[in-house]
């Protein structure tokens, strides 16, 4: 499903809405509700609002579970870690216990941070297959999603959950939970806003299916696809007939 909204704000509240839904939906089925957040910039005002009234009030903060898709390997203190962006935020400023927050070691060896997490995702879940309830992801201008880049030997790997990467473009090491992972969850939801992701947004909707290329995608949860919030600056190379006008 593709949503186009008319900017970044109305994005991010319907955003704010469908992770509420999400949260009292599996809350009320099985007591908790397992989140993976996103990095970047897209998705931060989504998580400011969240922070905000009502959704503060709103939400069983204290049900909830949250982890991140991806993490650069950075200090924790970093203002580019994902997990320092998202506490800043969101988790600052609002209930959840710290015993529920599970971000990425980011100051280990990159190998070693992988290993840990796929670990701790094991451990949580205590299942061969986990099942997140929701999965955030952003759309890079190259066809980038989590830390999967383009030509990454990480896109071809079908065991682990979790896998270590280096982005040569930026000489960095990340962490990244890989697309058969992410593919088990119950909904994933893509996050984009910007003209500058539009002709990414297009080769990934529209091309031909080269998943080196275009690694998003790789992200069919369940075989099925995965939900698609985009504003009109991304979407305005798309095929019109294709969206559905939010």
């Amino acid at each position: 499903m593709i949503r186009i909204f008319d900017d970044l704000e109305a994005l991010s509240q319907a955003a704010a809405k469908m992770f509420m839904d999400l949260s009292n939906d599996a809350i009320a089925l099985h007591g908790r509700f397992s989140v993976a957040l996103s990095g970047g910039n897209t998705p931060h005002h989504l998580y400011e609002i969240l922070a905000g009234v009502p959704y503060h009030d709103k939400i069983d903060w204290e049900d909830i579970h949250v982890f991140w898709s991806d993490e650069r390997c950075l200090p924790a203190d970093d203002p580019r870690n994902n997990s320092q962006m998202a506490r800043q935020a969101l988790l600052n400023h609002v209930p959840v216990p710290k015993s529920h927050v599970h971000p990425i070691l980011s100051d280990l060896p990159v190998a070693l941070a992988a290993a840990r997490y796929e670990a701790e995702l094991g451990e949580f879940f205590g299942v061969q297959l986990p099942v997140f309830d929701l999965i955030l992801l952003g759309l890079g201008e190259n066809a980038h999603t989590a830390s999967l880049f383009p030509h990454s030997p990480a896109l071809d790997e079908k065991e682990h959950w979790v896998d270590g990467v280096y982005v040569a473009e930026q000489s960095m090491y990340r962490v990244t939970m890989t697309a058969p992972f992410i593919n088990q969850a119950k909904e994933v939801i893509f996050l984009v806003s910007g003209a500058q992701k539009a002709s990414a947004l297009q080769s990934v909707l529209e091309g031909a299916y080269h998943p080196h290329e275009y690694p998003a995608q790789l992200i069919r949860p369940n075989g099925a696809h995965p939900i698609w919030l985009v504003d009109k600056a991304a979407a305005h190379k798309l095929v019109e007939e294709i969206v559905e006008p939010a």
